[in-house]
This record gives C-alpha cells, sequence and structure tokens, in this order.
C-alpha cells in the first residue's frame, strides 16, 4: 500500500509549504514542513487550537483497557464540549503531500517531516469536521469534563495522542 502524508489547515488556499520551525517546543527537527500519515489523519479533522484526547488500540493494549476505555469503539476522538460550535464552524483543507522527500519523525504520533518545500497534490476542503471524523470511522466523544478521559488515556495500555490539552478548561476541583 502507498505511503499517504496529509497536512490539515485552517488556511484554505495553501500552494505550497515551506520548511518552518516546530510548531511545539521541540526544536530538535529544526525548520521543516510536518505532514501526518493516514492512520492519524482524523486526529486532526478538527479546528488546529481545539483539545482533544484521541486513542485506539495498539499491540500492547490490554482487554481490560479497551473494553473500560474505547468500549466497541476502534478509534476515539473526544474533545471538550465549550469547542463544539468552534468544530461546527471549522472549515478545514485537507492537503495530500507527496512523500518522496518526507521521512519518519515519530512512528507513534504517526508525524513525517521534509526538510524541503512541498507543494501538496491534492486538497480537500471539509464543512463538516463531525461528519468527516464520524466517516472516518471515528467514535467521537463531547465532554464536559475533557480531565478524566485524558488520565485514564495517558495511564492507560491504549495507542494515544493528546493535542492541545492546554486550551481546554482547567480542571474541576
Amino acid at each position: 500500500m502507498a505511503l499517504r502524508l496529509f497536512h490539515v489547515s485552517e488556511e484554505l488556499d495553501i500552494a505550497r509549504f515551506e520548511p518552518r520551525p516546530s510548531p511545539s517546543t521541540n526544536t530538535t527537527l529544526g525548520v521543516c514542513v510536518w505532514s501526518i500519515c493516514e492512520a492519524h489523519l482524523p486526529n486532526y479533522l478538527l479546528p488546529r487550537d481545539c483539545p482533544r484526547v484521541c486513542f485506539r488500540r495498539g499491540p500492547r493494549t490490554t482487554d481490560e483497557d479497551a473494553g473500560r476505555i474505547l468500549g466497541g469503539a476502534d478509534h476515539v476522538v473526544a474533545f471538550p464540549a465549550t469547542w463544539l460550535e468552534a468544530v461546527r464552524r471549522v472549515q478545514l483543507a485537507v492537503y495530500e503531500m507527496p512523500s518522496q522527500t518526507f521521512f519518519e519523525a515519530n512512528a507513534e504520533a504517526g508525524y513525517w517531516i521534509s526538510r524541503n518545500a512541498v507543494e501538496p497534490v491534492r486538497r480537500t476542503l471539509i464543512d463538516d469536521a463531525l461528519g468527516a471524523l464520524v466517516g472516518a470511522g471515528v467514535e467521537v466523544r463531547v465532554l464536559q469534563d475533557i480531565w478524566p478521559l485524558r488520565d485514564a488515556v495517558v495511564g492507560s495500555s491504549l495507542r494515544f495522542s493528546i493535542i492541545r490539552c492546554r486550551n481546554a478548561e482547567p480542571r474541576l476541583g
């Protein structure tokens, strides 16, 4: 199966991606263009700053953790209810990237990077992020308080990605 890489943005008209510093505090990778592999794409079908907890079964996942946290789902993306209107309103561009110049930066997170400028091969616009998530086979959970789920997932044997939780409401109590 051919490698498919993507970049998701609220900028709907990017013709060329130029290498830039990492948006996180991780400066070890230097200047690059970021992309995500197809298996992790649903984790990014939300507004960029939306806090989320994304998880699925992994090779070391216990049946107990899967039953307790995943339930019957294969892949879950959960976000705070305070972000629901932003999720409903967001327009996203999913840019498919040519894979030739990319190399894997983090297999667990699905991150790939290129040191070269990249022109996307295709752009798909999404006006219904919730529909796109459901269409990708993801169970969506909209939570009043994301922190108990985040803590349960981090303490489990599930594969997970915690994105932008610094933007969530503070912990209750």
